[in-house]
């Protein structure tokens, strides 16, 4: 039986993945130090860093707290709830893409 050699032409092309911006929205109940302990424990950020991003959402109403691929921006958004319903703040964290 002969062999038969195919040569086959793949081009592939790696695109970089859309990325969404992960947004903390201000209320009148989430005291300060918590938003602060969010931005810490589920951003990664540092005190200072912290601070100037909760006191953007206090003055302007909402920041962006980290820009991610989907995946992460919802899993971000979705602990954000999780922690603020355990501790009794209704916290709200949004995502859109950047």
């Amino acid at each position: 039986m002969p062999r038969i050699r195919e040569d086959i032409e793949l081009s592939l092309s790696l695109d970089e993945p859309e990325q969404y911006k992960v947004i903390l929205h201000n209320d009148d109940y989430t005291t300060m130090d918590f938003v602060i302990e969010v931005l810490m424990k589920i951003f990664h950020k540092s005190l200072i860093e912290s601070e100037q991003i909760m006191l953007k959402v206090h003055k302007t109403g909402k920041a962006v707290c980290g820009i991610y691929t989907y995946d992460i921006a919802q899993t971000k958004v979705y602990q954000v709830r999780q922690l603020a319903k355990k501790n009794g703040f209704p916290l709200l964290a949004t995502f859109e893409k950047a």
